[in-house]
């Protein structure tokens, strides 16, 4: 399969990546408000405060809502492959691909957790697989 593509050289989600090439989910939570969210940026999307922190996240949750791709849309994407949205014990809901399930195996409301592919040294790519 074709290498997927690398996310932007952000400095700001940067420790994100790095986290996930080491089997880590991070994500925000701002200071001010104590508002968990996804995706990771400087400016807390609730209350637009700029003190915010990483935390640690188990990565268990459930699937929200799902498709199965048929046509890939670019390099490093076989088909079909499951494209999910996540809501995480955290609150917040994340947009994923579902692993280590046949695509008709998939459910709305089925217990998910984290698993990681590693792309390059420091960075990685979160994933969810069936919780069992």
């Amino acid at each position: 399969m074709a290498q997927r593509t690398l996310p932007e050289d952000d400095p700001e989600i940067a420790p994100f990546w790095r986290a996930a090439a080491e089997g880590k989910l991070l994500l925000k939570r701002c200071d001010a408000c104590s508002k968990v969210y996804y995706f990771p940026r400087a400016v807390c999307p609730h209350c637009w405060s700029r003190k915010t922190s990483w935390i640690g996240s188990p990565g268990v949750g459930r699937i929200h809502s799902y498709t199965v791709v048929h046509l890939s849309p670019g390099p490093g994407f076989s088909v079909p492959y499951v494209l999910a949205y996540v809501d995480l014990d955290e609150g917040v809901r994340m947009l994923t691909n579902i692993v280590n399930c046949p695509t008709d195996g998939v459910e709305i409301g089925m217990p998910v957790k984290v698993t990681f592919e590693k792309l390059q040294e420091k960075v990685g790519v979160p994933l969810f697989e069936p919780a069992r």
